[in-house]
C-alpha cells in the first residue's frame, strides 16, 4: 500500500530505512537483500542508525519489566486475520523493547516456547513515556496482519493475509504515561516481517523502542496511563 507519491513522504523514509537495516543484515547472512514494497531505490553503501538494527528474532524469554511483553498464541490453519485474543491461551511470553524485524524467512520457531513458525499470533503490550507532547506518527509494517492501539484507541489497522505492507496513523499524546499494544500474526510460511515506525513532533523516522521513552524520574513510570484522546489519567 503507498501512502503518498512524494519521495520526501514519512512512509517512504521508513521505508528506506527499513531496506537499510535489510541490506546490513543480509550482507552478514550472505543472502539477498528482500525489497520492501514502495521504497525507493536503495543507495549504496547503505547504514542502520545507531539502534536500530534489525532483531534476529520477535523477542527473548529472559522478563523486561521496562518493555514489551508479547503474549503468544497458536492460531488455527487458514484464519485470514487477527484472533479474538480475550478467547484463547497464551502458550508463553517473551519480552523486547522494539519491533524491529524486516522481511525474512522465518522457520525457526520460539525455542523452550513452540516449534510452530507458521499460523501463530503475537499480542505485545506495554506502557511508554512522553514528554514532549503532540502529535506522533507511527507507521507499522508487516506479513502478516497487525494492529497498533495507543491508549485503548485503534490508530492502525493492518490486518489480514498480505506481503509486507505499511500503514500509517497519527495520535495526539500529552505528557505522561501511555499504554501500547501491537497484535500481529502470522499466516501461511515462510516469510514474515513486523517493524513499528515512530515520528515524534517535528522529527524523523525511527524505529520505536521504549528505551528512548522512559520518563526522568523511574516512580514517574508507575502513575496511571494518560488517555491519548483527552489526556485525563486512566488506571
Amino acid at each position: 500500500m503507498d501512502l503518498c507519491l512524494d519521495m520526501a513522504c514519512p512512509w517512504r523514509i521508513l521505508a528506506a530505512a527499513l531496506v537499510a537495516a535489510a541490506t546490513v543484515a543480509a550482507q552478514g547472512s550472505g543472502q539477498a537483500v528482500p525489497p520492501v514494497p514502495g521504497a525507493p531505490p536503495a543507495q549504496t553503501t547503505p547504514t542502520t542508525p545507531p539502534g536500530d538494527a534489525p532483531q534476529a528474532v520477535f523477542g527473548i524469554t529472559v522478563v523486561d519489566n521496562t518493555g514489551l511483553e508479547g503474549k503468544i498464541y497458536l492460531m488455527k490453519p487458514g484464519s485470514d486475520g487477527l484472533p479474538n485474543f480475550k478467547k484463547m491461551k497464551s502458550v508463553g511470553s517473551i519480552y523486547t523493547t522494539m519491533l524491529n524485524i524486516p522481511s525474512r524467512s522465518f522457520t525457526t520457531g520460539f525455542p523452550g516456547i513452540t516449534e510452530r513458525f507458521e499460523w501463530f499470533a503475537i499480542d505485545y503490550t506495554g506502557r511508554f513515556w512522553i514528554e514532549d507532547p503532540g502529535f506522533y506518527l507511527f507507521a507499522l509494517l508487516s506479513d502478516d496482519g497487525s494492529k497498533l492501539f495507543i491508549d485503548g484507541h485503534e490508530v492502525i489497522d493492518n490486518d489480514g493475509i498480505h506481503p509486507a505492507t505499511t500503514v500509517e496513523g497519527r495520535v495526539k499524546l500529552a505528557v505522561g504515561v501511555h499504554r501500547i499494544r501491537v497484535e500481529y500474526f502470522q499466516g501461511p510460511r515462510d516469510r514474515l516481517a513486523l517493524v513499528l515506525g515512530v515520528a515524534r513532533p517535528g522529527g524523523t523516522w525511527h524505529v520505536f523502542n521504549t528505551s528512548d521513552f522512559r520518563p526522568p524520574n523511574p516512580d514517574e513510570g508507575k502513575q496511571p496511563a494518560t488517555d491519548a484522546s483527552d489526556g485525563k489519567r486512566r488506571k
